[in-house]
């Protein structure tokens, strides 16, 4: 949630910005806004709305004319979506100002303390209290007060600022919210995320926690919170620029469903060697692996929706017990772990604040941590004893497809790699299991190829009013997925349910033209799946069938029937989250949603 980019050096800093900013609308925003230099003040230009809305304002660019600057994209937290709410903040007499992404926890405890000093505050936001004790603690050196203010700050943050007394520098700092430091020749950026200013340099700091960056044109220095320089390693990024651009497609979102069989291929390929799977950087061996007494999976939205399948895999492969926790909840439910307990945590960015929470609450308790993340040096990964890289590529449309699917991917080669270990598999099992996975980008591909099926269907039905997604076992957790994916983007009512419980209260609700996806992948529960199709159709219910090729003969049974590619059981999830991820994109499509930026949603949630 909100992003920042800042710049400084021999060009113009407002276009930088604004094409910055752009790159990081994913994140979602209600604001945005920016600060420049432009030669004896700064210049603040900031509104409520899209980034378009500032575009103007500024005319582009043209109407802050200046070489160091910084921008930024709002996501309301305290105070409502506003221009005086948006970002930069400025402290009383206009000498600080501040960008700022995170939650500023004991932001009323110093706002008091400033009001008490005479320091009026003009926003609702917990950032300006940054920019007033900025100028507070200000006594002619902007790093030591810079210091002072971080380690008075509780919370989540990642700050950019610049004092008007010393427009030459730039400086940043985070905790527990994502930055990074680009270098250019005589000019250097800050940033959210690398994708937002791949267009100006491919050379990269990632800044751990409380590590205080200072920019100038000449060079970037890191500190330590007792302003010590750090050496940082740096990183080259050599990603195609087209990867974080839409490559001829309408949305993000529909490039990216497109792109999974290469994600897949890029997940799992290097990782079978030989006809083994390789797991370079799990380090958990057979011994430690059978000392776990349980397994806890933690995770956020599409994440937990992968740890649902994962509990249902890794139980079926190493007969180990498996418990899946939604992360905002995990540790305020006192969990049970001890060093017997290993934690798989899911997360895209490796950024998000519960999962991140929950993570180092069972570092504390004494538990092994496994991350699965797609961002390589971020928090979740740097803070795990064990990580494993989803390898997605850049993924910039909100919803999230094939990061939710090399996840899946990723699940699979862990559950084979963990129950070959404990010698749960004969060597015939492990050697199907391989070549499932290895073929699984192949069908992958096969699946997409009946995109204009399910493109008529949804524009037979995108007025829907309420949509019901049932499933058993698998398909349950899959139909999770397919109803969260069609909420997110098309704004349609709709929930998923085990279709056993149907009879137990949610049956109620069925009636004539009631729209139900079933899912029906799983063959060994195939009648009774089909008895509650004909429970929901007898009550008139409009019933979309998704299953396998060769479960064909359940059309019969449905008014309307999509297939996939069969697939040993414990991989059909990937084959059947496609026609669900296609099917939502195109009932958002129908309707005219804001597809990649839906309304009220984030990439990263950076927040509790």
């Amino acid at each position: 949630m909100c992003g920042i980019v800042g710049y400084i050096g021999g060009d113009q800093a407002a276009p930088i910005l604004l094409s910055g900013l752009e790159k990081l609308e994913y994140r979602g925003y209600d604001s945005a806004g920016m600060a420049v230099y432009t030669g004896d003040s700064l210049q603040i230009a900031k509104s409520k709305g899209r980034l378009q809305v500032l575009h103007d304002l500024v005319d582009g660019g043209k109407k802050l004319p200046g070489s160091v600057g910084i921008g930024h994209t709002r996501w309301a937290t305290h105070g409502k979506p506003s221009d005086i709410n948006s970002h930069p903040q400025v402290s009383k007499s206009g000498k600080f100002a501040v960008v700022h992404n995170g939650i500023i926890e004991n932001y009323q405890e110093i706002k008091q303390k400033l009001i008490q000093k005479d320091v009026n505050f003009v926003s609702e936001t917990d950032t300006e209290v940054v920019a007033q004790l900025l100028e507070y603690y200000y006594k002619g050196d902007i790093l030591d007060a810079f210091i002072k203010v971080i380690s008075r700050l509780q919370g989540s943050y990642a700050l950019g600022i610049l004092c008007v007394d010393d427009p030459e520098k730039l400086y940043a700092v985070r905790k527990d919210s994502p930055l990074v430091v680009g270098l250019g020749e005589h000019e250097n950026y800050v940033a959210s995320d690398i994708p937002s200013i791949l267009n100006f340099t491919r050379d990269f700091y990632r800044l751990k926690d409380n590590e205080v960056v200072e920019l100038t044109r000449q060079g970037v220095k890191i500190f330590n919170m007792e302003k010590e320089p750090i050496e940082k390693e740096l990183v080259h990024v050599d990603w195609d620029l087209s990867v974080a651009e839409k490559g001829g497609y309408e949305h993000f979102m529909f490039k990216e469903i497109m792109e999974q069989p290469k994600a897949l291929r890029d997940t799992i390929s290097p990782r079978i060697k030989d006809g083994r799977i390789v797991l370079d950087d799990v380090t958990l061996t057979a011994e430690q692996l059978k000392q776990f007494n349980r397994i806890s999976i933690v995770a956020c939205g599409s994440a937990y929706h992968v740890g649902v399948v994962a509990k249902y895999v890794i139980e079926k492969l190493t007969r180990i017990p498996v418990e899946v926790d939604v992360a905002s909840e995990f540790r305020y439910r006192q969990p049970i772990l001890d060093s017997n307990s290993l934690v798989i945590v899911i997360s895209q960015s490796g950024e998000t604040a519960d999962t991140l929470a929950a993570l180092r609450e069972s570092k504390r308790l004494g538990a092994r941590v496994l991350s699965i993340v797609n961002v390589v040096g971020s928090s979740i990964a740097n803070d795990s004893d064990d990580v494993l890289y989803t390898w997605a590529g850049p993924e910039i449309a909100v919803a999230t497809t094939k990061a939710y699917s090399t996840q899946l991917a990723v699940v699979y080669l862990l559950a084979i790699y963990m129950a070959d270990l404990l010698g749960k598999l004969s060597a015939e099992e492990y050697d199907e299991y391989v070549r499932e996975l290895q073929a699984l980008p192949d069908k992958v591909e096969q699946a997409l190829q009946n995109k204009e099926d399910i493109q008529y269907f949804a524009s037979k039905h995108f007025s829907a009013k309420d949509i019901f997604f049932i499933g058993r076992n698998l398909d349950y957790a899959i139909s999770m997925e397919g109803s969260l994916k069609l909420k997110e983007i098309s704004y349609i009512h709709s929930e998923a349910y085990a279709a056993g419980e149907l009879k137990h209260g949610t049956i109620s609700l069925m009636e004539e033209g009631t729209l139900v996806v079933a899912i029906a992948t799983h063959q060994q529960l195939l009648e009774k799946m089909m008895s509650n199709v004909i429970e929901v159709r007898s009550r008139g219910a409009l019933v979309l069938g998704l299953t396998t090729e060769d479960n064909g003969q359940i059309e019969k049974d449905v008014d309307f029937l999509f297939t996939v590619p069969s697939a040993c059981e414990i991989m059909r999830p990937s084959l059947a989250v496609i026609p669900l991820q296609l099917f939502s994109y195109y009932m958002a499509s129908m309707k005219g949603c804001d597809i990649d930026k839906p309304r009220n949603l984030a990439k990263s949630v950076t927040v509790e």
